[in-house]
């Protein structure tokens, strides 16, 4: 799985956030006093971050030594030890922080993610994430969905055209709107959402690939398969949680659309204590 382009930024925002023009507390400590620190997980978990704490330690001090116990994906028990530094006191103490905000986002991400995944993993549904991220951490994120075991859906606004409603009712109709897509950008994918079956029916003759049913009826997206009968890819999408979830997938479609993915993660309890 390849690792976002943007990580060091992402890392260096994180750090001037929390360091400003430095860390005042760890001055208490003289500068060549050296420690071993360990993190551990107090929950069970999937992993997931570590080349974004590998990162910090990488930008405040290179020279700190980095021993992982797990690796990304794995799934961690109750008071697990996941990691383990020998260096600068000062430069744990900074990097501590910033280290576990991304450890314990990322992989809270990525255990909801694997907990979605598994309801499902007796149909060929894929779940997809959706925009609905931290700001800031959408490609960190959507990284930590893939750990857990889901798919990503578009990364933003400029790598697929998904028009809703909104950009419906201004265009005229759906036809209007799918052929003035496929004039700007023709190699760009275009999906479309739909409210109801006639509608869908209008987003299957403009040849969209992929049509999101949104807020459909378990009834009606069972008749949206049929009609549709793989000219097109189906999304689900609306509310869709854990107690609907497996009925939506034994449906035949093909995507499920999940914003708690992201928005909805519990940030996993971490802790890091020196020897």
């Amino acid at each position: 799985m390849k690792l976002p382009a943007d990580l060091p930024i992402t890392v260096q925002r994180a750090l001037q956030e929390d360091l400003g023009d430095g860390d005042i507390t760890a001055q208490l400590i003289a500068s060549e006093t050296q420690a071993i620190a360990h993190i551990f997980c107090r929950e069970s978990a999937v992993l997931c971050g570590t080349a974004w704490a590998d990162e910090v330690i990488r930008q405040l001090d290179n020279q700190v030594v980095i021993q992982w116990h797990v690796a990304d994906g794995d799934v961690l028990k109750a008071d697990q030890k996941i990691a383990s530094y020998q260096g600068s006191a000062r430069s744990l103490l900074s990097a501590e922080r910033c280290m576990l905000n991304f450890l314990q986002t990322l992989s809270g991400t990525a255990t909801l993610s694997r907990h979605y995944a598994q309801q499902v993993a007796h149909t060929e549904v894929r779940l997809l994430d959706t925009r609905k991220t931290i700001p800031g951490l959408r490609t960190a994120q959507k990284y930590a969905v893939l750990t857990g075991g889901c798919f990503n859906h578009r990364m933003g606004l400029y790598d697929a055209f998904l028009i809703k409603e909104n950009h419906i009712s201004a265009c005229g109709s759906i036809t209007a709107a799918v052929s003035r897509a496929r004039m700007l950008h023709p190699h760009k994918p275009v999906e479309v959402e739909v409210e109801d079956l006639d509608q869908l029916q209008e987003a299957l003759n403009t040849g969209a690939d992929t049509i999101m049913l949104d807020n459909f009826a378990l009834g009606l997206l069972h008749e949206a398969v049929a009609i549709t009968a793989g000219r097109a890819k189906l999304e689900a999408s609306g509310g869709i949680n854990t107690s609907t979830l497996i009925p939506i997938a034994e449906t035949g479609v093909d995507y499920i659309s999940i914003g708690a993915l992201t928005k909805d993660c519990k940030a996993i309890d971490l802790s890091m204590l020196f020897e």
